[in-house]
């Protein structure tokens, strides 16, 4: 599934109309973004939680020319499901 189909699905659940589900799934993803930029951590009960992890700086290996390289420390967004979720996947 897609953005695109994504917001078709929740317009259709909600008996919304296209645009307005647009703008609910643009305003859900930009409280979790300002929320992770914060370092913040968006919990969701039986959904599941995002938050950001820190990456150490490490050496890595250019695969074109199998030279080291150094890759700098970062910041990266992480999902984690919740238990209600995986439930339903089973």
């Amino acid at each position: 599934m897609n953005k695109t189909s994504l917001i078709q699905e929740i317009a259709d659940r909600t008996d919304a109309s296209k645009s307005e589900a647009q703008k609910f799934f643009d305003a859900f993803t930009n409280v979790v973004q300002d929320s992770l930029k914060k370092g913040e951590d968006v919990q969701i009960t039986g959904f599941g939680k995002f938050y950001v992890q820190k990456r150490e700086a490490r050496e890595g290996i250019n695969p074109q020319t199998k030279q080291k390289i150094n890759i700098p420390a970062s910041r990266v967004p992480k999902f984690t499901a919740g238990n209600a979720l995986k439930d339903q996947l089973k």
